[in-house]
Order: structure tokens, then sequence, then C-alpha cells
């Protein structure tokens, strides 16, 4: 897998930080995530998606939660300190972040937006996010994560 390390990769051993790749089968298009975590044989609850979001503001707001869950946009407004958010459309994404859909990754993106994962992230041993590319993931310690991302918790899943 070393010829194929990623952006996510590189910033990841940058900050010194450990991390397990993981590579899955997958066409041109994005895999949704609980198949991602199939594929993987993970745990959909440690597997998380990355989101990313505009606030009434005008700003970006990257949200990270569990693959199988559903952001609420209220619960993530609050958390981003925004009266609402509405997600950005996937054309955007590329330019905005440097990652297609399902590639990605809350680490590494062209510019740092404020990042909130869901609070069940503290109740995960380790956590899977996006190495970036289609394909491939990376497991590392919630606590990494989120410091290197600067990234906030809170509850921003539907019930």
């Amino acid at each position: 897998m070393a010829s194929d390390k990623t952006n996510v990769m590189r910033v990841l051993e940058q900050h010194k930080i450990t991390y397990k790749p993981h590579e899955y089968p997958h066409g041109k298009d994005a895999v949704d995530g609980v198949s991602v975590a199939e594929l993987l044989g993970q745990n959909p609850d440690q597997v998380f998606k990355t989101l990313v979001a505009r606030g009434k503001s005008g700003g970006f707001h990257v949200f990270v939660i569990p693959v199988a869950k559903e952001l609420d946009l209220k619960k993530a407004a609050k958390a981003a300190g925004e009266k609402s958010v509405e997600m950005v459309h996937v054309k955007e994404l590329l330019g905005l972040t440097g990652y297609v859909r399902g590639g990605c990754s809350p680490v590494g993106m062209k510019k740092a937006f404020p990042t909130v994962f869901d609070e069940s992230v503290n109740n995960v041993p380790t956590v899977m996010v996006s190495a970036g590319k289609i394909g491939f993931q990376i497991e590392c310690a919630p606590a990494d994560l989120i410091k290197l991302t600067r990234a906030a918790t809170a509850h921003i899943t539907t019930d």
C-alpha cells in the first residue's frame, strides 16, 4: 500500500499520528459508508463519513458522523454557531475541499474549515475516516483526529 499513500496519510505522518491504512474494493463511483464498513469487516459505529455544509453566514463547516447515521441539520447548525446549515452540492465538493464524494476526509482539506465530530466518536476505541481517495480509509485514535482537525464534538445526528 506504500505506493498508494494519500495526502491524508502524509499529513498524519507529518504530525506523528499513528494510523492504520485500510483498502477496499471499489469501482469509479463512491460506495456508501455502510457498505465500506461491511467490506472492511468494521463496526459501522466506528466508520465515519465527512459531510460539508454551508452556514447561513456563508461560511463552510465540516461534520463527521457515523456512516449509518443521518446529519441533523438543526443540531449541526447549533453546534456550528449558525442559524442554519445546508449541505453543499456534490459539484462544489472538489473545488472546495480537494476531495471527491466518497473520498472526502476531515484531514488535509484545501482549507481548514470548522469541524464537528458527532459525540459518539468518544465511545469508540478507534475511528475510521476516508483517506482522501475512494477505496482507502485510515483508522486512528479519535482524540488524535479531533486534535489534528481542531474539532469540537456534539450530538449532531438524528435520533
